[in-house]
């Protein structure tokens, strides 16, 4: 299947933009927001995207096909893990999630339409509206895709015509997306531009900011603080930098029949986007007071994570990726060879997978690809203690525990700073309502007028 040139992303590779095709571009784009997106009404967004979305999740959606055919080359992933994680997102995508993002972010489902009053307000005779930034533009980083399409959803929904530039090698399933929703409806898609180019071309750079009203960014520390100080000061800036996960096991959790569960559930973390996403884990604490329950997960988990290949391989990784793997599973093995608190299990003839088990309790961080700590603690003070030097920097904690337990270490963690607490097994799978490091998806991005009858 040939994609018509709907956008800069389908150009030949190689083609060099200039800074009056970023600015028409953006022009062009602002232009179709006023004549097809600014005048939509709530409910007829919501039911094209529910459409493209189910379109998504149909085995014979061209699109789709294409994405399985030559997602793995171009993303890197394998078959089963780019459309697993792709069709976790699409099956949340339906009218029941997006108007609770609306009543969570709104308050009132009609809020993006014109002057709307929950009970709350209408008593004291307060209206307010909300309104979307004309154009939006998205700074992605990262090989995940699905926090670029979420972008999307949220920036449609916003009415606000959309430029994503992708980090190099990065948009082949952000142009699908956009080419599924002209499929859709071609005057959705005419409000959105995909490109990619290598980060710190000035001049098109400066082009792109000129034009925007809002600009998000996904990277690193380093990437958002560059950008930052290239918006002129109109422009309002979003960023998401650096942020780190892991997982908690209660020995509650552990005990009889659900030990196999909770061990698959966290190979399905693992596994999830081959863990390259903020929301991944690079260590599991496990509770042991020196029963063996830590090792023994270890143990299981390794034992899981190669059935998992077989099923779902990770696929290759380039030559640096590789030598950091080699290079960190040499020091564990000579580690384990002097130390009773060190263990190693690893994948035979490839560096598909690895896990170590360590008694530091000290956070470390993965070299990814499936290469997961598991690490013993007394209980989740001194895993927190471990952490420490990443307070701050915790996105997402997934747990495994007994009810009893669950409100306690909730509180806990939302004490000490975590941003989201997940059960195990779905810290890659956000709810559409997710709270992106604490902060509002779509209060950052909106503009709130009150009329005060």
């Amino acid at each position: 299947m040939t994609l018509p040139n709907y956008f800069l992303a389908d150009l030949p590779v190689g083609t060099v933009f200039s800074a009056e095709m970023i600015r028409e571009a953006c022009l062009t784009l602002k232009r179709n927001r006023l004549q097809y997106l600014a005048v939509r009404r709530t409910q007829s967004l919501v039911r094209a995207l529910i459409l493209t979305a189910e379109n998504w999740l149909d085995d014979e959606f061209p699109l789709r096909r294409l994405a399985a055919q030559e997602g793995p080359a171009q993303t890197g992933f394998s078959q089963a893990t780019l459309m697993g994680g792709l069709d976790a997102y699409f099956k949340q995508l339906n009218g029941e999630h997006i108007e609770s993002l609306l009543l969570q972010e709104l308050g009132h489902l009609q809020r993006l339409d014109g002057m709307a009053s929950p009970p709350n307000e209408h008593r004291s005779q307060r209206f307010a509206m909300a309104t979307g930034p004309d154009l939006l533009v998205h700074i992605t980083g990262g090989l995940v895709p699905n926090p670029v399409i979420n972008n999307l959803v949220l920036g449609l929904l916003l009415r606000s015509a959309q430029f994503v530039k992708c980090a190099r090698g990065t948009s082949f399933i952000p142009r699908l997306f956009a080419h599924a929703l002209r499929q859709t409806e071609a005057k959705l898609g005419a409000c959105i531009e995909i490109a990619e180019w290598p980060g710190g071309t000035e001049e098109l750079e400066r082009e792109l900011f000129s034009q925007a009203r809002c600009v998000t960014v996904m990277g690193s520390d380093e990437t958002l603080q560059a950008v930052r100080q290239k918006l002129p000061p109109r422009v309002s800036f979003v960023g998401y930098g650096h942020r780190v996960s892991f997982g908690y096991i209660t020995r509650e959790a552990l005990s009889g029949w659900r030990f196999k569960k909770i061990v698959a559930a966290a190979a399905d973390d693992v596994t999830a986007w081959n863990q390259l996403g903020c929301l991944s884990p690079h260590a599991f604490y496990v509770e042991d007071n020196a029963t063996g329950d830590a090792e023994q997960f270890a143990s299981q988990l390794a034992a899981e994570l190669d059935r998992r290949e077989a099923a779902e391989p990770r696929g290759p990784v380039d030559a640096g990726a590789a030598s950091r793997i080699a290079m960190m599973r040499g020091f564990y093995e000579v580690r384990q060879a002097h130390s009773l608190g060190t263990r190693q299990w690893a994948s035979e003839g490839s560096t598909a997978w690895t896990v170590i088990f360590e008694v530091d309790p000290r956070f470390q961080v993965s070299c990814l690809n499936r290469f997961i700590y598991v690490k013993a603690t007394p209980g989740l003070k001194e895993a927190l203690e471990g952490v420490d030097r990443f307070q701050g920097q915790v996105s997402t904690v997934g747990v495994a525990a007994g009810e009893t337990e669950l409100e306690e270490i909730a509180a806990q963690l939302a004490h000490w700073g975590v941003t989201r607490i997940c059960p195990l097994g779905r810290m890659q799978h956000p709810p559409l309502t997710w709270r992106h490091d604490g902060r509002p998806p779509l209060g950052d991005l909106v503009t709130w007028t009150d009329w005060e009858q």
